[in-house]
């Protein structure tokens, strides 16, 4: 066979159609269960908040093939979405942007910096999502300005390796960072 199969727009309308009432309903049970036994107790909420995570994530991987680093900027969002809901919904204690958001940005900065040295001929494609993790890495600065959170080993490995890996890639590729820079925003 000389080309995969492709799966058919009507099996995929199908499948989404199906995962998104499983969903619902398996949401409406667990705030139901949760009413019943524990009314106290919001357990239903982190359950349903990781179940809104993983649909998102299929709804997003259906129907973005293309680019894999904006499916990274996707994921670092909903992550981070994801875990600051858990750390308030336990009692807000701040590790949720000490430590989680750090580890998530030096992963995405890694999975970055490999798709930078093994595809920098299309490094365009990569640019903005690049440029959107550095920021993200950045705003722990503001963050600790704030006094929301102390500064920590972990949140300045981060910003030291988002800066490194943004460097890197602006060395390796500044003419397609550029021009997509100014096909983006219309300059």
């Amino acid at each position: 066979m000389i080309y995969p199969k492709k799966i058919s727009s009507k099996k995929i309308d199908t499948f989404i159609k199906i995962f998104s009432l499983s969903v619902v309903v398996i949401s409406i049970i667990l705030l139901v269960i949760n009413y019943l036994t524990t009314p106290n107790i919001y357990w239903s909420h982190l359950c349903i908040c990781s179940l809104l995570y993983i649909y998102l994530t299929v709804r997003y991987s259906i129907n973005r093939t293309r680019n894999i680093s904006g499916f990274i900027v996707v994921q670092i969002i909903l992550l981070t979405v994801l875990i600051y809901f858990i750390d308030y919904q336990i009692g807000y204690t701040g590790w949720s942007i000490s430590v989680a958001l750090p580890i998530i940005i030096i992963i995405s900065n890694i999975t970055m910096f490999i798709l930078t040295i093994i595809n920098y001929k299309n490094y365009g494609k990569y640019a903005i999502n690049q440029l959107i993790i550095v920021l993200l890495s950045l705003s722990t600065i503001y963050f600790i300005h704030k006094g929301i959170i102390s500064s920590n080993t972990l949140i300045k490995t981060s910003i030291i390796i988002s800066i490194f890996n943004f460097l890197v890639s602006l060395i390796l590729c500044y003419k397609d960072f550029k021009e997509e820079i100014i096909r983006k925003t219309n300059i």
